[in-house]
């Protein structure tokens, strides 16, 4: 159980403070909700409160997880799938597994890819959502904004 004011990661959607529980009435059912709100893009989201283990919300990773973080993203590219459906589908589960290793290791693997061969539209669009998943994270963590932990990534891709 998390509490007002704890900073998780909602996986697939990124790392967020909870500001509020409340119980709502959607499609006559009642339910407690976390209200948590995002950092990028200032969104609130409803989490339900039953659904905490199957989402997999998890707390905000601490600095020294972060360096592995930053270790993951200067490693070399994973052998990926030559199919592109294979390789996205692949992605994929490794963004909503909502482990900050395996999000980092996606957008080392696209971001090392786009350099050399480019990607196609959906591959940009799932290394986008990666980039803000990680940079979200890395917000909360290290209490920057969204401008320098975006140039932290960056650098390192130079």
């Amino acid at each position: 159980m998390f509490n007002i004011g704890d900073k998780i990661v909602y996986p697939m959607h990124g790392a967020g403070v909870i500001e509020a529980i409340e119980e709502k009435e959607i499609l006559g059912e009642k339910q407690k909700y976390y209200i948590m709100r995002m950092p990028i893009g200032d969104m609130k989201v409803m989490i339900p409160l039953n659904n905490v283990k199957e989402i997999g919300l998890r707390s905000v990773i601490n600095r020294n997880e972060l360096e592995q973080v930053f270790d993951v993203l200067k490693g070399e590219k994973s052998n990926m799938s030559s199919n592109w459906n294979r390789r996205y589908r692949a992605n994929l589960e490794k963004i909503k597994s909502g482990d900050i290793y395996e999000v980092a290791e996606v957008v080392r693997n696209l971001m090392l890819r786009d350099m050399e061969k480019g990607l196609s539209t959906g591959e940009r669009k799932m290394l986008e959502n990666a980039r803000r998943i990680l940079i979200s994270e890395m917000v909360l963590a290290m209490s920057i904004d969204e401008v320098e932990a975006e140039a932290m990534i960056n650098e390192i891709f130079r």
